[in-house]
């Protein structure tokens, strides 16, 4: 990026009220000579007015050096200009004068009063130098030269100067709003890296948090569920063979699936972050989060469990030991994927905490199909003190993963104990 105009004005630095050093040393360079000028000026001026030419020399050195202020003090220097112009003295510090003056930030009243003031009387000691002239002789031209040659010169040593300082004035003032525009620019466009920073890490964390929850819904059931099957399997191995050989069975068919469903979780990811490492350092920043947030979505698109499949869920837990009953009102049909995965999620994960937390306990699934939307309830009467537990740990975030994903959706989540005892989990989710 180019550096601001701030860091640019701040890099170079002169002495006093000069912003450079190379400006301070031209116009003390200008005041030398505007100085020798008006000393020389200063000896016939002494001679007509009959003074010491010392007092003339010295006087013309002193107007002279006034030049040196015109970046500070213009409307000083136009206004010694002004009144040293009947001296016939002055002409370089006028000019200059002038120019400054037009070129400052200053009220245009106040340029054009002075610039006329300094016309005027320009326009009166030519007219009464010409006019001498030709009266002692000097010049032999017509009536009409005097005025002709008062007015061009007035307007020669006035015209010029300020019209070239409006100019570089306007251009000055342009350049600075173009850098102030540069520089504002500049904010704008590091603000935008930093906001597109900040949506790119937050898709980020959305992302890992909703891998997490994948995971702990797809691992949480099955392995709750093979738990349970191996606690019955060491309940009746030596009692029962042929029921431990059907709980062993469940428990390898439920390993199986486990597995299949994380690797191809384990495949999408690594087939993501193998296209996400090769193009990472050719995609800018600001592409980031959009980039991130379409792998969400399509990530979302992604085929998954469907209602079809709750009564098969619900059968396996049935098959685990747990006394359980699905109930389904109104007309089934179906919803959108992300919808059904959810209603899905939602109901695993409160089978699996009946699993954990209620071994024993008699559950009911509800299911209610309405006109805008589909509500769902997992509830749980209170464990028998005698039924076994197979003492699942739990990491406390089954709860909270279900509440994220019907929130998403903007549909409502609610669980907590029941007056009876038990446990109680009910969820709406808008149907579109």
């Amino acid at each position: 990026m180019t550096a601001t105009g701030e860091d640019h004005v701040t890099a170079r630095g002169g002495p006093w009220w000069w912003a450079r050093r190379r400006s301070a040393v031209f116009d003390v360079s200008l005041a030398v000579v505007s100085a020798l000028e008006c000393a020389l000026e200063g000896i016939p001026f002494a001679r007509d007015a009959g003074i010491p030419v010392a007092a003339g020399v010295v006087f013309g050195l002193l107007a002279g050096s006034v030049l040196v202020v015109r970046r500070r003090w213009p409307i000083a220097v136009v206004l010694v200009s002004i009144a040293i112009t009947p001296a016939e003295m002055g002409f370089l510090m006028g000019v200059v004068g002038l120019y400054t003056l037009a070129a400052a930030e200053l009220p245009r009243r106040i340029i054009a009063s002075l610039a006329g003031m300094s016309l005027v009387g320009t326009l009166i000691v030519t007219f009464v130098k010409t006019r001498q002239d030709m009266s002692r002789g000097d010049l032999d031209i017509g009536d009409w030269f005097v005025p002709f040659a008062a007015i061009t010169m007035s307007l020669g040593f006035t015209a010029p100067p300020v019209l070239l300082g409006l100019y570089v004035g306007a251009r000055r003032r342009l350049m600075e709003s173009l850098r102030e525009r540069a520089d504002s620019l500049e904010r704008e466009l590091q603000l935008l890296a930093e906001r597109a920073e900040e949506r790119a890490e937050w898709a980020r964390n959305e992302e890992r948090t909703r891998i997490a929850r994948e995971m702990h819904d797809v691992v949480a059931h099955r392995v709750s569920l093979m738990v349970v099957h191996a606690a019955a399997l060491q309940a009746v191995a030596r009692k029962d063979p042929e029921k431990a050989v059907r709980n062993a069975a469940l428990v390898g068919d439920m390993g199986r699936q486990a597995l299949t469903e994380l690797r191809e979780m384990l495949g999408v990811l690594r087939s993501g972050g193998e296209g996400r490492r090769e193009s990472a350092a050719s995609v800018p920043l600001v592409a980031v989060g959009v980039a991130a947030a379409a792998a969400a979505s399509r990530a979302a698109d992604d085929e998954g469990p469907c209602l079809a499949e709750i009564e098969e869920l619900v059968g396996q837990s049935a098959a685990a030991g747990m006394v359980v009953a699905l109930s389904v009102e109104g007309d089934v049909r179906s919803y959108a994927p992300l919808v059904e995965q959810t209603a899905y999620r939602v109901v695993q994960e409160a089978l699996t905490n009946v699993h954990k937390h209620a071994a024993g306990a008699k559950t009911y699934v509800r299911l209610a199909h309405r006109v805008s939307e589909i509500a769902m309830q997992v509830e749980n009467e209170p464990p028998e003190e005698a039924a076994s537990s197979a003492r699942l740990p739990s990491g406390g975030n089954g709860l909270v993963g279900m509440k994220e994903r019907v929130s998403a959706l903007g549909g409502v989540f609610v669980s907590g104990p029941t007056d009876a005892g038990g446990f109680r989990v009910s969820a709406v989710i808008p149907a579109s």
